[in-house]
């Protein structure tokens, strides 16, 4: 199978220590150099912000996309529909609702047809049916605004409410709109003992998308001086290159072959990576994950 690469831009946005931070055009050009099909393109500063793209500046960042022959495969929208929940007299669902509309339009503007949005994190004092709530009618006015741009919401599970695969296809259920799909990601679903899978053939009608990074486990423990001795806390968990982790993605895409995907497999560099964070270790990185998914 050829698989459409994707190529995040938040890999050289500079958002962790020690990260190169390229500008979004020379970014362009970085990921068509590289051999990518594609881009998924951070949607906030110093990438792709809504403050920052009026009506002339998307022409030319259309225009610079056209002229580098690349595909616009996502925007990636930054939501957290619980925030706001000790201060409920600040309309925070309102405002993201509106940002996800103006993402709309802005993807159409770029030709592309598809946002990644987030569901929620757990508050203090929160029930989980309130979480819940939330966070379906906002995806379900998300989805609905959307549409009027010709343009599907992705829902990646990334936040706490719906993160496991099966909530997450209820989530979608009590959405009910038929441009609410989901972003699926391996990660969540092998760092909570899933099978791999089994998680791909329940999402797998939903499925339009999905983002892609490898991770090793590192135990960490906590010195008891009184015990002279260690107790064992939550792993660290840390970014490798494609294929030297504990993730089987040969499983997780052989499943989603077996299901019929056909949307873009994107590759991001998010979080400090083993090697650092120069533009060489990075390029080497993003090579890597190209040569992964020509051998899958």
């Amino acid at each position: 199978m050829r698989w459409k690469t994707a190529l995040h831009s938040v890999s050289y946005a500079g958002v962790w220590p020690g990260q190169t931070r390229l500008s979004l055009e020379a970014f362009l050009e970085k990921a068509k150099a590289l051999g990518y099909d594609g881009v998924m393109l951070m949607a906030k500063r110093p990438h792709l912000s809504v403050l920052d793209y009026d009506e002339a500046a998307r022409r030319r960042l259309r225009d610079k996309i056209q002229s580098v022959g690349l595909a616009v495969a996502c925007l990636a929208g930054y939501t957290d529909f619980c925030l706001g929940s000790q201060r409920p007299e600040i309309p925070t669902r309102e405002m993201q609702i509106l940002y996800v509309t103006e993402l709309a339009r802005l993807a159409r503007d770029l030709d592309c047809s598809l946002i990644r949005v987030f569901t929620g994190y757990a508050g203090p004092g929160v029930s989980l049916d309130q979480s819940w709530g939330w966070c379906v009618e906002s995806l379900r006015e998300c989805a609905r605004r959307a549409a009027q741009f010709g343009v599907t919401i992705g829902v990646q599970n990334h936040h706490d409410t719906a993160v496991h695969h099966a909530s997450l296809r209820d989530l979608l259920d009590d959405v009910a709109e038929p441009n609410c799909k989901t972003m699926f990601d391996a990660w969540a679903p092998a760092l909570q003992g899933c099978d791999l899978v089994e998680a791909v053939g329940a999402m797998a009608p939903h499925v339009v998308h999905t983002t892609v990074a490898d991770y090793v486990r590192r135990p960490r423990f906590t010195y008891v001086s009184p015990l002279v001795n260690y107790v064992r806390e939550t792993d660290a968990i840390r970014a490798v290159p494609m294929g030297e982790g504990f993730i089987d993605y040969r499983a997780f895409f052989g499943a989603l072959a077996k299901a019929g995907f056909d949307g873009y497999v994107a590759y991001e560099m998010c979080s400090p990576l083993r090697g650092g964070g120069s533009e060489a270790n990075l390029d080497r990185c993003a090579t890597q994950f190209l040569e992964f998914m020509a051998a899958v």
